[in-house]
């Protein structure tokens, strides 16, 4: 994905964050890393929609339910406009938890610029369950 400096300014007036490193090119220039970048908001939204997308997807005709239990982000780096990023995830774990009636999936992901070292890094618990017929 990319964001171009006006998605990256829409994003954060709408999540309510007027730090100007976000929308202020000039103030931005004069800051540590001299361009506008994505607020992490902007990036953990991305990458929680990614994994409620995938994990509420149907199994077979049967649909599934999807609860988000946890989810940690590291931000290792600036997401700069105009940088293509890859998201992704990762299942390290499944565990059926009966109490739950479902099962607990544990996923690590990360947002990197392609060849670069990962921008932000995450952790996610989740709960999926199969939709009752």
């Amino acid at each position: 994905m990319r964001f171009s400096r006006e998605d990256i300014a829409a994003f954060a007036r709408l999540s309510g964050n007027d730090n100007p490193l976000h929308h202020d090119r000039q103030a931005a220039q004069r800051a540590r890393h001299g361009e506008i970048i994505a607020s992490g908001e902007q990036i953990t939204a991305q990458m929680i929609g990614l994994a409620s997308t995938h994990f509420s997807r149907p199994d077979g005709d049967r649909p599934r339910e999807l609860l988000c239990l946890n989810f940690n982000f590291a931000f290792k780096a600036p997401v700069f406009a105009e940088q293509t990023i890859e998201l992704a995830w990762r299942v390290v774990s499944t565990e059926p938890h009966a109490a739950l009636g479902g099962l607990l999936v544990q996923i690590d992901g990360k947002a990197a610029v392609r060849g670069a070292a990962p921008a932000v890094v995450a952790r996610g618990t989740l709960l999926v369950k199969l939709a009752p017929r």
